[in-house]
């Protein structure tokens, strides 16, 4: 018996080693196998490629162009992955190192096409940059620069011109329409970098206000200058606008958070296939103030470390979201890979996790807490802003800047009733004419309602209504949306006085997100209801 009950055992044993054998051993003799049934795989769709290209250079009808070719190859490749994998060929090194750093070399102004004149004008030239220096303004002519001529040519090819190595000078000409003189200018280009804080400022009842447009350069220093500045001020308070940021550096996000939140606290952290892509990130200094409310207004336009700002408050319980959800690039990219003949790739190695350990990848972005929807823009205020070829709008505010040398502060700048009239009469004999949606709605009406027996029995109606429609009138539509299109005005026009920081103030001034911000803000019970997720707060429209 005693030897049966050792033969038992030692079944028992080998069971249980066998057991063991299987959970342990067998698992990595399969992925060992996956590995190499992944190796085998890339191996020989490589050799299919290779094999491909050399069969369509040998025998395809035309002259391949190997660049041509093989970027479309490694293009579609790339675009089935996520959309910020992007291989950067010789030619454009410096398109990537100009948005790796935010900066270039040029004149700092932006450009247009001018519809009706055919010709390329400057739109809008930026403070203390070399094309405000020398005098430029909205609306001049871009007729030269150095011995090239620019009257036929589009805004790419102007502005690979007005680009190149800071430092190196040109000579542009212009014509400047209000005068109808020919300019000639010496400009020196510098570089180019785009302020991280176009403008910030005390409203009412102790609020503070900051737009932060960007996360690249240095923001985390701008943004604890104007913060200790505002509550210098009396700032009680705060409104960080994101809205349109697309991010930038994720340790400048950090560090711009730890203002806020306490040290060693973490922000977020990255995880990846690879070791070296999972990292922590954790404030490091001791904050400035951690118990001012905060409110942090975002649009689909807020990304990448804006997102990991808004949604690093809203998990801490820090500060409070209002706005639309957020876009959602929730992706980690390593920005240079060096790849063969000074060729680059920017690739995506990891996902951020925030605080609570969401994600905030493409359909899921930040949720804010209290939504608020934008004013959806008219059509009329669409063509005559973006679309209309007669460019009546920018041709008002052209003449406007050379009939006034100087205008009042931003903030109480208005167009008068006679200014706003004679923009009107200005559009009208300009010919201007626009899409109307009622029109398009009514034309599908009309085809529905033929297709499911309708028209004939309402055909009079629908006749009636359609000659109404026809009758285009623009200028009863120029004072039915006067309050939009009044203020797109105001905005082009003080931009020219105050450059960005004036276009700030006064998009300000209708902006409901910012009052519905500023709402919650002066009511200290509900603006700890929202930000302690007490309750679903919703902005009806």
């Amino acid at each position: 018996m005693k030897r049966v009950r050792n033969t038992v055992d030692i079944r028992k044993v080998a069971r249980w080693f066998l057991l063991f054998c299987l959970f342990v051993f067998l698992p990595s003799a399969l992925w060992a196998q996956g590995v190499k049934n992944h190796n085998l795989e890339v191996a020989k769709n490589l050799e299919i490629f290779n094999a491909l290209y050399k069969n369509l250079d040998l025998m395809y009808v035309d002259t391949l162009d190997a660049d041509k070719v093989v970027t479309t190859g490694i293009n579609a490749m790339l675009s089935s992955l996520d959309p910020y994998t992007e291989y950067y060929p010789e030619e454009k090194q410096k398109e990537l190192r100009t948005m790796l750093t935010g900066k270039y070399a040029g004149i700092g102004a932006l450009i247009r096409y001018h519809q009706r004149l055919k010709r390329v004008v400057i739109d809008e030239p930026y403070l203390d940059m070399p094309a405000q220096e020398v005098g430029l303004r909205k609306g001049d002519i871009i007729l030269q620069i150095d011995d090239s001529v620019m009257t036929d040519k589009m805004p790419t090819y102007v502005s690979s011109h007005l680009r190149g190595e800071a430092g190196t000078t040109f000579m542009l000409k212009v014509l400047r329409p209000s005068t109808g003189k020919t300019i000639s200018m010496k400009v020196t280009r510098q570089s180019i970098k785009m302020p991280e804080i176009p403008y910030y400022g005390m409203r009412e009842n102790g609020v503070g206000y900051i737009c932060l447009s960007s996360f690249t350069g240095e923001p985390a220093k701008a943004m604890r200058r104007a913060f200790l500045d505002l509550k210098k001020q009396g700032a009680e308070k705060l409104v960080l606008d994101l809205r349109g940021n697309g991010g930038g550096v994720l340790t400048e996000c950090v560090d711009i958070l730890n203002m806020w939140l306490p040290k060693d606290l973490k922000i977020v952290e990255t995880k990846g296939k690879l070791k070296r892509a999972a990292s922590e990130y954790k404030t490091r200094l001791e904050p400035i103030d951690t118990v001012m409310p905060i409110a942090v207004l975002v649009n689909q336009e807020t990304a990448s470390a804006s997102e990991i700002t808004c949604g690093a408050l809203q998990d801490l319980k820090r500060g409070i979201i209002i706005g639309t959800r957020t876009y959602g690039k929730g992706l980690v990219q390593v920005p240079n890979v060096d790849l063969p003949y000074n060729t680059n790739l920017k690739l995506t190695t990891a996902r951020y996790y925030l605080p609570s350990g969401r994600g905030i990848e493409m359909k899921e972005g930040i949720k804010p807490d209290v939504e608020v929807k934008p004013d959806t823009m008219s059509n009329i205020t669409l063509y005559l802003d973006r679309l209309d070829s007669t460019e009546v709008m920018f041709d008002y505010v052209v003449d406007y800047i050379a009939r006034h040398p100087h205008i009042a502060p931003a903030a109480d700048f208005h167009l008068t009733d006679a200014d706003y009239e004679d923009f009107c009469q200005r559009v009208v004999k300009a010919g201007f004419t626009y899409d109307q949606m009622s029109k398009k709605q009514m034309e599908e009406l009309v085809k529905t309602a033929k297709f499911e027996g309708y028209y004939d029995e309402a055909k009079a109606e629908f006749e009636a209504l359609q000659a109404k429609l026809d009758h285009h009138d623009v200028e009863r539509d120029l004072k039915y949306r006067r309050s939009e299109i009044q203020q797109l005005l105001e905005q082009d026009i003080v931009s020219a006085y105050y450059y960005q920081a004036g276009q700030v103030q006064v998009g300000l001034r209708n902006d409901k997100v910012i009052k519905e911000a500023e709402r919650i803000l002066n009511n200290k019970d509900e603006y700890y209801i929202v930000v302690n997720h007490e309750q679903t707060a919703e902005k009806r429209d």
